[in-house]
């Protein structure tokens, strides 16, 4: 159910902004979709696994905070990382 190590140093290289970035909003966006869709994917067969329901609801709270950042911060980047990952409009 989690990402693999492989899976994340990916996500990592694919949405850092400069070599030592593994923090910024795009990359923590990037990895909390990739958690979100597995979690789903999950939640999909075991209709009463009411635990990782939560964990799910507070995954995607994160994520639209952080969209919320970036939008009102650098709306270019914004707009980058939801056609990127084919998020929203």
């Amino acid at each position: 159910m989690a990402i693999t190590k492989e899976r994340k140093a990916e996500l990592i290289s694919q949405f850092r902004r400069s070599e030592n970035d593994s923090g910024s909003p795009e990359v923590q966006i990037a990895l909390l979709t990739a958690r979100i869709n597995e979690l789903t994917e999950h939640l999909r067969m075991h209709k009463k696994d009411f635990s990782s329901r939560r964990g799910l609801l507070k995954m995607v709270s994160q994520r639209t905070r952080l969209l919320k950042y970036l939008r009102e911060t650098d709306r270019d980047r914004y707009l980058a990382i939801i056609s990127k990952l084919g998020l929203r409009k």
